[in-house]
């Protein structure tokens, strides 16, 4: 799978073919299909794991300790940390998205939309205990995903920003705006 979503990132799904992925795990093409039924279903087992261990992590952030405004600052950092670190395997995700058959489209739907409605959740629960400003909770957790999910485009892991720079960044744009403060 690793080598699988390095060729995928570097030439796109639609490009990337199965001779290319067996060659460089060193295999056959046919000896490939004895794990793998198809390139689609490859896709589809990334997603399944980008999205659900994306998924998991909130989850745990969610039932853990702490303000729902420490939670969401938790869960900003996972999201940046997460396509960080899985750069390609968020990248395949955030960008291959149309590529899924139907039936495996709605699978990843489901687990998508259960990461966003708990998201949505700690912003609501931020805005109910008087924590963040009382605004739309689903376009502020569109927002918010926009802003972390964009990173697979730029983020560079020699660049000027770790991560946890990163997350501190957008945590503080989250909270406070770019409104200069007055002192």
């Amino acid at each position: 799978m690793a080598v699988a979503m390095r060729v995928f990132r570097e030439k796109g799904y639609h490009a990337a073919s199965m001779q290319e992925i067996a060659h460089a795990v060193g295999m056959q093409k046919g000896s490939l299909y004895y794990y793998i039924s198809s390139k689609q279903e490859l896709l589809f087992k990334i997603f399944e794991e980008a999205i659900g261990s994306m998924a998991r992590t909130l989850e745990e952030i969610y039932a853990g300790p702490g303000s729902p405004r420490e939670k969401l600052r938790q869960a900003i950092a996972a999201h940046v940390h997460a396509i960080s670190q899985r750069l390609d395997m968020l990248t395949i995700f955030l960008r291959e998205t149309k590529v899924l058959s139907p039936t495996q489209e709605e699978i990843i739907d489901i687990h998508r939309l259960r990461y966003e409605r708990l998201l949505q959740r700690l912003v609501s629960e931020g805005m109910k205990a008087g924590e963040l400003r009382r605004m739309d909770s689903k376009l502020v957790t569109y927002a918010l995903l926009g802003m972390t999910n964009w990173i697979y485009r730029w983020y560079n892991p020699s660049g000027r920003f770790t991560p946890d720079e990163i997350a501190d960044i957008f945590a503080e744009l989250v909270f406070n705006g770019l409104a200069e403060r007055e002192e």
